[in-house]
């Protein structure tokens, strides 16, 4: 569940009357609104009236904020209370300067509702994104693109534009900052003590890592040159004992000299002359490390939006609480003073009536950062490991115990879909691809497809997760007219690249969303995945048994798979008995040699392998009470990754 936090009460906050539901009957047209000339995307909110005050998930909180700093006014927002009375709230938190309307839940639209907060809705109707990381993204590159000449917002993203990009499910950072941090604030802010989090030592240990940036080896040098002129200089003054205030004064760090050179508005033009020799020469291993300005080095990003009102409410809260321990945080404490510095920071907080905390001087290099959360060390094992010995001791080892590679016969072998009867944007030939390669894709959906359908009921909703460019949804939507198909996908530009030929066939069954798994919660019948890397196959198929829905999973990047937050190895009772999960990730390893070059009696291997490895997913599976089983793709050339794990609930 999203976390909520007990945050500062909103007061006399004058809020719209609610707005013509965007739906009615629990359903969701937006062609039913003709009425409403209103061509602004909506942003749908989370607020608690669970407290007898009101008040903002933190969530909520993150984006208001960050709406503060780009002065974005391109949204409709609405709060969305979980009562069917909206009411009027007192203020607080909400910029004073924000147009927000009140919405009950049951009035969402349903994608919306299938969705948890935050989400932005486009005006069809039919794209949604939701998720704070998603949301937050989306916010400053419609802001850019409404004024181009906010190059600070855009550079927000970071250097490559990927800043909180990965999904959380993957990316260690994007959990931390996007579900942990926040999770962990609004846990202590209900039930504050003396114990700092967890989650806040582990930011606190992070800001303490050497920084890797794009041009990292250039400021290296360039700070080992500024040490060396400053060891000059010491050598050749007399050490005073007793020094004016003045002299005490310290010149600001390459690095935060750096840091605010980029947030300046002209920007401060670099040097261009060249190193002396010896510092040019210098070994790499020699350059001394940089140190952190901001979250994720030197310069202000998005994390730092997100962090800032999380770290905000926790050291107000942990002050009162135990001011004494603050410079266990020293880290943390320079980074948020460092923050105030950053222009447009200061008019954000005012508007969300955030006060800033001021704390005497924190020695942020007085103490060794705090350790917490070493990693798994049997996972860096694995991963370092070369695999002495290959497979064949684990499979033997299982075939002692009587488990085996086993496939099931194909539940539709000779049905194919008939293309050339299809209209030519339906086909996977009009992507960018090579013909081989848009045969062997048809081939594919033939597979999944020809299960599909076979599976499905008039009125059932089909989720195509980790859709892409819509390969797999776009055909079943045309398809199968009776159908609800809703296309899940991270990444933005696959799903408006599937979007787009959605809209030039005309389908009006189909629904985008771009989030993360976790943030889709809606019902549906049949959950399909064509090449769901690593763990995305096990996250699909623990979706699908969730919302006792049937699966048709094709898996792909098994090197990719390794224990998470939710998901361990191996899956299934039986396997667990057997292999340790290094032994299981042996199996994994040698699941992605089917390569066609390789020799014949490696890809044989692999295959068993694969077999395997899905056997023991399909098991898992059968534990919830589900008919799984693992079968191949016809013909097998279609793909090196040509296993199916097709589920349905008993």
């Amino acid at each position: 569940m999203k976390p909520r936090s007990v945050l500062p009460p909103l007061r006399n906050l004058k809020l719209n009357v609610p707005l013509v539901p965007l739906q009615e009957n629990n359903s969701v047209n937006m062609k039913d609104h003709e009425n409403v000339k209103n061509t602004e995307e909506h942003l749908f909110l989370d607020i608690d009236l669970n407290h007898e005050d009101t008040v903002l998930p933190l969530h909520t909180s993150i984006i208001l904020f960050l709406i503060s700093y780009c002065d974005c006014n391109s949204l409709k927002v609405f709060l969305v209370v979980p009562e069917g009375n909206p009411r009027i709230f007192k203020d607080g938190l909400l910029p004073s300067n924000l147009n927000v309307s009140v919405l009950s839940r049951k009035d969402l639209p349903v994608i919306v509702q299938s969705c948890r907060l935050p989400a932005v809705l486009e005006a069809s109707g039919a794209f949604c994104r939701a998720g704070l990381a998603v949301v937050l993204r989306h916010i400053i590159q419609r802001t850019y693109l409404t004024d181009p000449s906010r190059k600070d917002v855009i550079q927000l993203l970071g250097f490559k534009k990927t800043c909180l990009k990965a999904c959380a499910e993957v990316s260690q950072w994007t959990r931390l900052c996007e579900i942990s941090i926040p999770l962990a604030v609004e846990t202590f802010l209900k039930d504050p003590s003396a114990t700092i989090p967890p989650e806040i030592l582990q930011l606190e240990r992070k800001l303490g890592e050497p920084v890797r940036v794009h041009n990292d080896d250039k400021i290296r040098r360039q700070k080992m040159l500024q040490q060396m002129k400053s060891n000059d200089a010491d050598e050749r003054k007399e050490v005073q004992e007793e020094s004016s205030p003045s002299s005490l004064q310290k010149p600001l760090s390459l690095e935060l000299t750096t840091a605010l050179s980029k947030l300046s508005v002209q920007g401060v033009p670099s040097k261009t002359t060249r190193e002396p020799a010896h510092i040019r020469k210098a070994r790499t291993s020699d350059l001394p490390s940089l140190e952190h300005v901001f979250a994720e080095g030197l310069y202000f990003t998005l994390t730092d939006v997100v962090l800032l009102p999380c770290i905000h409410h926790f050291l107000v809260s942990f002050q009162k609480i135990s001011p004494e321990k603050i410079s266990e945080l020293p880290l943390i404490i320079g980074w948020y003073e460092r923050v105030l510095q950053v222009q447009g920071v200061q008019k954000a907080t005012a508007a969300c009536n955030i006060t800033f905390l001021h704390f005497l001087h924190v020695d942020s290099r007085s103490q060794e950062p705090a350790t917490l959360f070493k990693g798994n060390t049997e996972e860096k094992e694995i991963s370092e490991s070369h695999f002495l010995g290959g497979p064949r001791p684990t499979m033997t080892k299982l075939k002692d115990h009587g488990i085996e590679a086993v496939f099931s016969p194909h539940p539709c072998p000779s049905q194919s879909i008939d293309w050339g009867s299809l209209p030519a944007a339906v086909s996977p030939a009009e992507g960018k691809m090579s013909s081989d390669r848009a045969l062997r894709k048809q081939q594919q959906l033939n597979n999944l497809l020809s299960i599909v359908t076979n599976m499905a009921k008039q009125g059932d909703t089909i989720v195509d997760f980790c859709s892409g460019g819509g390969h797999v949804g776009i055909v079943l939507a045309y398809m199968l007219p009776s159908c609800q198909i809703v296309l899940i996908e991270n990444k933005e530009e696959s799903l408006m690249r599937a979007r787009d030929r959605s809209n030039g066939l005309g389908l009006t069954n189909i629904w985008f969303v771009q989030a993360n798994l976790d943030y889709f919660t809606g019902n549906f019948n049949i959950g399909v995945a064509l090449h769901a890397c690593g763990v995305a196959t096990d996250m699909v198929i623990d979706h699908c048994i969730l919302a006792r829905a049937a699966f048709v999973i094709c898996p792909c990047c098994y090197g990719f798979i390794q224990n998470t937050v939710k998901t361990t190895f191996p899956r299934s009772c039986r396997f667990q008995d057997v292999l340790s999960y290094k032994e299981h990730m042996v199996l994994c390893r040698f699941a992605d040699q089917t390569a066609v070059q390789l020799p014949p009696e490696r890809r044989l291997i692999g295959k068993n392998c694969m077999g395997l490895v899905d056997l023991d997913r399909a098991w898992a599976a059968q534990q919830y009470g589900y008919k799984a089983q693992v079968i191949s793709m016809e013909p097998e050339s279609c793909s090196p990754k040509n296993n199916l794990i097709v589920g349905c609930p008993n």
